[in-house]
């Protein structure tokens, strides 16, 4: 059952299309108010998860929850609650903008004042009203996947899916949809998120969830996935291939990585200032001149790597 403060709660889901098994048992919680990103290679189930919590598909086994209701058994109570922007745009293309947010309002049984009402609120909110009276399908790329997510939220509903909501948005168009699923955020919208852009589910989700080969792989906020993969490092720059063979040398052992082309040794450093300085005390006493240095820390694109690889 879901707790009180739980949006969303999934416990051994499992889903196979033919002999092809997506989902073999992927369990988590959503508390209210907060963004769980899934991330994943493609095909691992990550779309098929959102399509089954949407009540668009059903599940071969385990169980799911929104606010509560059972995805199953109450799909329409369910449907009550959510507010659903797939990876492409599920616009009227031959409606105005304006247009798309009534009809949608309407379909949710708002009466046509408060539909014009709420339609009018979301085209200033997403930065669409200069559009407002154009067909949809003069739009660009992220003017439709603002439009597509202002009519899934034409009922203000307490959980949305965003199933790779940037997909094929440039960048500039990109940080403005961080920038609304933000706002959502902070106004107490409970957000699953799927995403091919590591770097959005850093920024945004306040825990991540990796499936692959059907299942959850690894799970934890972004500082502890990175934290899981190793530890950050230490770059030091040589201006010459002499100065960088002799400190191969005299830090043989040590470097975990070389990179001949920029000159470059890498050490894992634990955080602190003392394995820094060990290392600068070692180039010192050879009198090894440095070029420059850096500090590597893990990134979700590490995470990503290191996982998918392992579990192939």
């Amino acid at each position: 059952m879901s707790t009180k403060n739980t949006a969303i709660s999934v416990k051994n889901l499992k889903k196979s299309f033919g002999e092809n098994e997506v989902l073999k048992g992927v369990s988590f919680d959503v508390p209210q108010g907060t963004m769980l990103a899934l991330l994943g290679p493609n095909g691992a189930g990550k779309t098929t998860t959102v399509k089954i919590l949407s009540t668009l598909l059903k599940a071969n086994g385990g169980s799911a929850r929104i606010e509560g209701h059972d995805v199953s058994t109450d799909p329409d109570k369910v449907r009550g609650v959510i507010g659903l922007t797939g990876q492409s745009a599920a616009v009227d293309e031959l409606l105005t903008g304006r247009e798309n947010l009534i009809m949608m309002g309407q379909l949710y049984r708002l009466t046509k004042k408060s539909a014009v009402a709420r339609a009018e609120e979301l085209l200033i909110e997403f930065d669409l009203t200069e559009a407002a009276n154009r067909p949809t399908k003069t739009y660009s790329g992220g003017m439709r996947r603002r439009l597509d997510l202002a009519v899934s939220l034409i009922a203000t509903p307490p959980i949305i899916f965003l199933d790779e909501p940037t997909t094929g948005l440039d960048p500039r168009s990109r940080l403005v949809m961080w920038d609304i699923i933000q706002r959502l955020m902070d106004n107490g919208t409970t957000i699953l998120l799927t995403t091919q852009y590591l770097e959005e589910a850093d920024q945004l989700a306040d825990k991540i969830i990796l499936i692959n080969n059907g299942i959850v792989a690894a799970e934890g906020t972004a500082a502890e996935l990175k934290q899981k993969i190793g530890k950050d490092h230490f770059i030091v720059t040589f201006a010459s291939k002499k100065h960088y063979d002799s400190a191969r040398t005299a830090l043989k052992g040590k470097i975990t990585q070389t990179n001949d082309d920029e000159l470059q040794i890498h050490i894992p450093i634990k955080g602190t200032g003392k394995d820094i300085q060990a290392v600068l005390k070692t180039l010192d006493s050879e009198k090894i001149p440095i070029s420059s240095t850096d500090i590597h820390k893990p990134t979700l694109d590490d995470v990503f790597l290191n996982i998918t690889r392992k579990e192939k």
